[in-house]
């Protein structure tokens, strides 16, 4: 089914998918994140998402938490490095009553005092519990070793002794300087016309002020492989292995996907999976994973095992990689490979909430959405010289960091 495309007149773009579900889903993805935050400001962008909650001019707390709820709908949000998401679900019928809680979370949130403290404890919280998992914990750490000293590299959840002093003037700073309509999209999933869509979109957020410029962010630089082991008092060791990549606008983005599907993807079959729980029984879980930032990408093998066998999991864990850096895979693996990953992308398609941050994501930061049909051709394209050209560039062993938690 054919997406709808439309820009308001303060820039804010508009993309919209029918759906004849009883069941719409509708987001506000904004291009800021914690990459956007000054030196001083670690962890405000996450803060300022919690707060969306907290009270506007015109309603407390409960009455935002209770203006979906009411109606059997849901509301919530989550922050990245790059953007902010604020999505919503429900009937059909409450599409304006979606679009202007988003209109007044994201442009009048007063950011009370009492809710801040209050929010900071939260936040602490949530901090602890990332440190108590260390197989979350370590990939803030290992992006914080590849990213060193730039802002890609800053923990989303920011420091507790920042977080302290954060005040209301320090969140509507960070909100006027980030939040531009012509960095936004309204994204939507769901049996509405779309004029209706636009006329209400316009009406609750149309008013907004552009600041007219683009948002610049300095292009990441200056990458140099580290390796580093870190003393946890756990009972497994976990280990992160990566490299940079391709960025989101790369042409070879999609064979950079394939090749991570293959090392360690979400495939039972993928083959350092095959390799290391099922051949040799050595973890319980490993995974590979490829995000792409608007400059850079960063690929990454995780696992944990127990600790006397930390190098033997490296160990194979190379070996595997450089068979992929020398040998191509024969006709029938590459034609296996592109099934699988074109399964995977049609399957997780037909999730409308998926679909509709996807649709906005990809909206907001290249201007266009790409079908099913142009993604199966792209991976159709893809040459088993070009899948082994491009391991030869990500998985040089020269090239990849390390981290250990021991």
């Amino acid at each position: 089914m054919q997406y709808h495309t439309h820009k308001l007149s303060n820039g804010l773009r508009i993309i919209h998918l029918p759906d004849k579900s009883e069941v719409a889903h509708c987001g506000l993805m904004i291009n800021s994140g914690s990459r956007d935050e000054l030196e001083n400001e670690q962890g405000i962008a996450h803060f300022v998402e919690h707060l969306f909650f907290k009270g506007t001019k015109k309603r407390k707390a409960f009455h935002i938490l209770s203006r979906m709820d009411d109606v059997g709908g849901e509301i919530n949000a989550y922050t990245t490095k790059e953007d902010t998401c604020i999505h919503t679900s429900f009937l059909k019928n409450d599409y304006e009553r979606s679009l202007e809680l988003m209109a007044d979370v994201t442009f009048n949130s007063v950011f009370p005092g009492n809710e801040i403290k209050r929010e900071k404890n939260v936040i602490l919280d949530e901090i602890n519990f990332y440190r108590d998992n260390p197989s979350e914990s370590i990939y803030d750490d290992f992006e914080e070793l590849v990213f060193a000293n730039q802002p890609l590299g800053k923990n989303i959840l920011g420091r507790p002794e920042l977080l302290n002093r954060f005040n209301a003037e320090d969140f509507r700073r960070f909100v006027d300087r980030n939040y531009n309509p012509p960095e936004m999209v309204i994204t939507s999933v769901g049996n509405i016309s779309f004029n209706k869509l636009v006329y209400m979109a316009e009406k609750h957020f149309g008013a907004v002020p552009s600041a007219g410029s683009k948002k610049h962010r300095e292009p990441f630089a200056g990458y140099t492989p580290k390796k580093r082991i870190l003393n946890h008092n756990t009972n497994q060791a976990h280990c992160i292995i990566g490299n940079i990549t391709y960025d989101i606008h790369h042409p070879k983005k999609m064979v950079m996907a394939l090749l991570d599907n293959i090392i360690a993807g979400p495939g039972l079959t993928s083959r350092l999976n095959m390799l290391l729980r099922e051949k040799l029984g050595y973890v319980y879980n490993i995974e590979s994973s490829y995000t792409l930032f608007s400059d850079v990408g960063l690929f990454t093998v995780y696992f944990g095992t127990e600790k006397s066998r930390v190098d033997k999991t490296l160990h194979h864990i190379h070996k595997e990689l450089e068979r992929l850096r020398t040998t191509k895979l024969g006709k029938i693996q590459l034609n296996k490979a592109k099934r699988q990953l074109y399964g995977q992308l049609a399957i997780s398609s037909e999730n409308p909430v998926s679909r509709m941050l996807a649709h906005g994501k990809n909206y907001l930061m290249l201007n266009r959405v790409h079908s099913l049909e142009e993604m199966k051709r792209k991976i159709d394209r893809i040459s088993a010289e070009e899948l082994r050209e491009t391991a030869n560039e990500v998985l040089d062993p020269e090239r990849l960091t390390t981290l250990i938690y021991k």
